[in-house]
């Protein structure tokens, strides 16, 4: 199976998942507290077991990496390709109702996320990517894409970067990190809307000095990464998914990042790196309702 056919299948199950997650998000719903004290919706595990029952239906020989079977203790033998699902990224937003919530869906390949999907379902936008495939971005009416249109990152640009940072975990924007870049703007949005505002030419970088998990980043880091652009760790390394058995951490937990579009930008962020990618021109990927 290719990587369209892959993201694909990824799009159909994530819009499916999204007919589902605004059904609950349109009424009262149920709010719990994980063990880790991050919130827990109906739509969460509603979304999940759907997820989980079209991925094994479409992908029966790839094992499914899910946070809440995760949390549950539910963890499957992954070898070099696994998928990683997220059926509810930003739960916090879906609470407070602002729409910067994702579905995120994306397969692995011996470390590397390959192909993606995050999708938005109450802002109607979705974006996928796939290594050798390019990325883009669609808006959704009635459940169903649209016309869909490639996405670039840009090269920085010369007035100043533009940052993205987290809307419930903080944004980093005052952190010494970041003292020596040229930032002209500050943005904050949730979920993995921020890799997606990277690849599409929105924002240069997306800096993350908190916790997250792979379920978190993984689809939009391939959305990212099929777009040119690149997440790195602190030391300019490529983020690796698949981390199991980690001395400092949990299973599946990320060290701290930078989702950064126009590679030149690297070496001013990570210590000790010296290859400076082409900076890439942006496309016309802006989208109105």
């Amino acid at each position: 199976m290719g990587a369209g056919e892959v993201t694909d299948i990824f799009n159909a199950v994530a819009l499916e998942a999204g007919i589902l997650v605004l059904s609950i998000y349109g009424r009262k719903f149920e709010v719990t507290t994980k063990s880790d004290a991050s919130p827990l919706t109906e739509a969460d595990t509603a979304a999940e077991a759907l997820i989980l029952e079209r991925l094994a239906a479409a992908f029966p020989d790839i094992p499914v990496v899910a946070e809440e079977a995760v949390a549950n203790g539910t963890i499957p033998e992954c070898g070099g390709q696994f998928i990683l699902v997220d059926p509810l990224d930003g739960s916090k937003e879906f609470i407070a109702r602002n729409g910067e919530f994702t579905i995120n869906i994306a397969l692995i390949e011996n470390g590397i996320p390959v192909a993606g999907v995050v999708y938005a379902p109450a802002l109607k936008r979705i974006w996928w990517g796939s290594t050798g495939g390019g990325a883009f971005v669609s808006l959704v009416d009635n459940h169903q894409l649209l016309e869909s249109m490639p996405i670039v990152v840009r090269a920085a640009p010369p007035q100043g970067l533009t940052l993205v940072g987290s809307r419930s975990h903080g944004s980093g924007e005052n952190d010494p990190r970041l003292a020596s870049l040229p930032v002209a703007d500050f943005t904050s949005m949730g979920s993995s809307l921020k890799f997606c505002l990277v690849a599409e030419g929105g924002a240069d970088l997306y800096p993350r000095f908190g916790r997250t998990m792979e379920w978190d980043t993984a689809a939009g880091d391939a959305v990212l990464r099929a777009a040119g652009g690149q997440v790195l760790d602190l030391d300019g390394a490529p983020l690796v998914y698949g981390k199991r058995n980690q001395d400092h951490d949990t299973d599946f937990a990320n060290p701290h990042f930078w989702a950064v579009g126009d590679g030149a930008i690297i070496p001013s962020i990570c210590k000790g790196a010296k290859m400076v990618q082409p900076a890439l021109k942006s496309s016309s990927s802006s989208l109105s309702d």
